[in-house]
């Protein structure tokens, strides 16, 4: 028997109507959204429910709608018997894996996710930036792109999510000198995401001090279960190092592929997306093949496990 790892999703996996049958089902869900509801002080449900789209996609709600969606599949997912042995997240995903270990309490991993997306949030319209994806990039050749195209603008790799799929981020000439170049070092495409500022660059460091800040005032424990961390790509549960990591991630680069093939080579076989949507089940695929990841984030896919 392989072990079980769950994984959580980060920013872009949020879709109008995400949550709603989960809440129509389950009472445990129903009672997570509106716990949720009393400490965001805004509409959530509504939000996940109905949109507007256009609104759901601002950071400051995008981040929390994920986040309550993950912890209500990996409750529910408990509640039947299914628990990881590990625990990843991507970007936001890792506070949503913080809590399926045990370090962080729900309320207070809220609370925490409310304050970083309004300060990502705020922070990109402070100090405009973007992100662009590099198809068919390595680690090498992100790095050149990057490093010539700095002459235009801060400008860095930000998630090294699967073999052939780096996303860079950085100011708006940074990123789009280097979808000009990008070509020219064998990149086969390059392509602007829609995102609401450079995350995981130097353009976040307003946001710092005030996740910081948040980050000394809650309680963390020691995990029950290793949440492989997105700056070092390693199993952490050690609660001050956890704390420290946090801080770190916001304009650290994920390191997602690391974190997948590190998992896999501690013995992981069964991996679940816990969560909206299946972005993490698609990268896993491309860092092999041979491994199944099944997505967990609506009742019909919960039912069916």
């Amino acid at each position: 028997m392989g072990k079980i790892a769950f994984l959580f999703p980060g920013q872009g996996a949020q879709f109008v109507g995400m949550a709603r049958d989960l809440y129509e089902h389950y009472t445990e869900a129903r009672n997570l959204m509106d716990r949720a509801e009393e400490i965001l002080e805004f509409p959530l449900r509504t939000l996940c429910f109905q949109g507007p789209e256009a609104e759901l996609k601002q950071t400051r709600y995008t981040q929390p709608a994920i986040f309550v969606h993950s912890v209500m599949v990996n409750s529910l997912l408990a509640k039947r018997g299914l628990e990881p042995e590990a625990a990843a997240g991507h970007s936001l995903g890792e506070y949503s894996a913080l809590v399926s270990a045990g370090v962080l309490s729900f309320e207070d991993a809220l609370r925490l996710v409310k304050i970083r997306g309004e300060l990502m949030q705020s922070s990109g319209e402070k100090n405009p930036g973007t992100m662009a994806a590099l198809i068919g990039a390595t680690p090498e050749i992100a790095a050149a792109v990057c490093a010539e195209a700095a002459s235009a603008g801060i400008v860095q790799p930000a998630n090294f999510n699967c073999p052939g799929q780096i996303v860079i981020s950085g100011s708006i000439n940074g990123v789009h000198r280097a979808m000009e170049i990008a070509p020219r070092h064998g990149v086969r495409m390059a392509k602007e995401l829609v995102v609401g500022g450079a995350f995981h660059s130097p353009l976040m460091e307003a946001a710092l001090s005030g996740l910081t800040e948040a980050l000394q005032e809650v309680n963390l424990q020691a995990g029950k279960i290793p949440v492989y961390s997105n700056v070092e790509a390693v199993p952490v549960t050690d609660p001050e190092k956890i704390r420290g990591l946090l801080q770190q991630q916001l304009l650290a680069p994920v390191k997602w592929e690391n974190i997948i093939r590190n998992m896999i080579e501690d013995g992981f076989e069964h991996f679940y997306e816990v969560g909206p949507g299946a972005v993490l089940k698609g990268l896993l695929r491309r860092i092999d093949r041979a491994k199944v990841c099944k997505s967990v984030g609506t009742v019909e896919e919960l039912t069916q496990l």
